[in-house]
Parts: C-alpha cells; sequence; structure tokens
C-alpha cells in the first residue's frame, strides 16, 4: 500500500498528515490556534447527494474562512459517512479564492462512486456525513473541525405510473399501476421501494396543478396498484415524499383520453 505523509507548518510546531491510498485521512480532534474562523461551508449546494447504481456523482464543497493575516490554505476536505463510507479532496485539487484581504473562500469536489470497491460500499452509505477540514492562515492559525458540516448522500429513486385501459368510458373503472424503485449499491440494481406511502395524482388535460386522488402503499416488491373511477380527460402520476436515504419523485403523468 502507498503511502503519502503531508507536512503542515503552525507556528512552531510541525503536524503531520500521513493518508494510505484506500484508507481515509485519520479523523482528528477539533482544535486549533489563533483568531481564524470558518464562516461558512456549502456542500452540492446545500441539497442531498444522489447516487444511482453506475454513474460517479460529483459534489461541489466551499469552505469560507476568515484570519487578520488572510486564509494560506485548506490543508483538506474530507466526508465522512459511515464505515467504511469516505471521500478525499486532496491538497493539491483545493482552489482558494480571496473575497478581501481577511477572507478566501475554497472549493474542491467530492466524487461519489456506486461501482467503487472502497470509500463508497453498501447501501449504509445512504446516511448524514460530516466534512472535516482544516484551514490555515498566513501567521499560522490554524482551525480544524471535524464536522464543519453535515450533509445527505441518498439512493436515487424511480416511480412509474401507467393508467389503463385507453380509451375509456366516462364512469368506468380505471387502473393505475407503477413501481417504486431505488439503487441498490450491493448489486447496483434498482429495487422495489417497499411498504412506502405513496400518492396518486390527477390533473386535469387544461390544467397545469395535480390534486392527490388517494394515498396507498407500495407492495413487498415495490409495486403499485389502485382504481378510480375515469371522470374527464386528464393525466394522473404517482407522487413519492422521499425518506432521509431516498429522495421524492414523481412519475411522469399518464394522459388518459375519456369519452
Amino acid at each position: 500500500m502507498r503511502v503519502i505523509t503531508r507536512f503542515a507548518l503552525f507556528g512552531t510546531s510541525v503536524a503531520l498528515f500521513t493518508t494510505a491510498i484506500g484508507v481515509p485521512a485519520a479523523q482528528a480532534e477539533d482544535g486549533g490556534e489563533g483568531d481564524i474562523t470558518i464562516d461558512k461551508v456549502v456542500v452540492n449546494g446545500g441539497k442531498p447527494v444522489v447516487v444511482g447504481t453506475t454513474e460517479v456523482v460529483s459534489a461541489k464543497v466551499s469552505v469560507t474562512a476568515s484570519d487578520d493575516s488572510g486564509i494560506a490554505g485548506v490543508r483538506y476536505l474530507s466526508a465522512f459517512g459511515p464505515k467504511p463510507n469516505y471521500a478525499q479532496i486532496w491538497d493539491d485539487e483545493i482552489t482558494c479564492v480571496k473575497a478581501n484581504v481577511t477572507t478566501s473562500t475554497c472549493t474542491g469536489t467530492l466524487t461519489f462512486d456506486p461501482q467503487a470497491s472502497t470509500g463508497f460500499v453498501g447501501n449504509n452509505a445512504a446516511a448524514t456525513w460530516n466534512l472535516g477540514t482544516l484551514v490555515s492562515a498566513h501567521d499560522y492559525d490554524y482551525i480544524h473541525r471535524d464536522a464543519a458540516a453535515t450533509f445527505k448522500v441518498q439512493r436515487h429513486s424511480k416511480l412509474t405510473v401507467d393508467a389503463a385501459p385507453e380509451p375509456v368510458k366516462k364512469g368506468k373503472t380505471l387502473t393505475v399501476t407503477g413501481k417504486l424503485s431505488r439503487a441498490n449499491w450491493e448489486d447496483n440494481k434498482y429495487h422495489g421501494y417497499t411498504n412506502q406511502s405513496v400518492k396518486l395524482q390527477f390533473r386535469k388535460k387544461d390544467s397545469s396543478t395535480y390534486t392527490t386522488v388517494k394515498t396507498i402503499k407500495s407492495d413487498s416488491t415495490g409495486n403499485l396498484r389502485t382504481t378510480v373511477t375515469a371522470s374527464t380527460d386528464g393525466y394522473f402520476r404517482y407522487a413519492f415524499a422521499g425518506t432521509a436515504t431516498t429522495p421524492a419523485v414523481n412519475a411522469a403523468g399518464d394522459f388518459v383520453d375519456v369519452q
């Protein structure tokens, strides 16, 4: 295993940071020296990081910090989820831009690969993650926060709908089926999301607003099925509000011609 050792000078002391390739950087206790402050940390624009089954997902991170001597740089940005999940931004991948003589904003990009063998492993990665960082100033002040910010990582969701028969006579029964599924990071496939409340919604042909008709639950394989009485031309869709581990999703509306 190749090991990268990094040195950062703070005052008269030297702090040693060692990172093993394929192993997350060690999480240190919060601490610092001097009057340096972390003013703002934003991960992915404040939105959850949603990961599917194949595509690598990037999430921009920005750290704004201030010191009377100015900001020298950010030494590392590391995101930690439930073990063994982590994501690392290396020092040379962090860019700092001055806002003024005391304040700078430093940015980098975290990556989440659902098919990785290390770093992002298993469905337990769908959780609240901590972003740790260490910022240094030109006068050797520094500040370390193990959880400078928190953010959610979620399993991408899909939702389908099909209303039949089409066309249908007014007053007759329509059967509306669909499926709620989400990414499974154990086998990189989508599986049904079971026992979840999902709303059946309808909007008239000339309207832009959906209204809820009823709420049902997905079955043991994520399938949805219910019946309604056909009344007028319009679109049916299923709508899922989301959970802590899975984002909200709406199915594309399925048009029904009522005759």
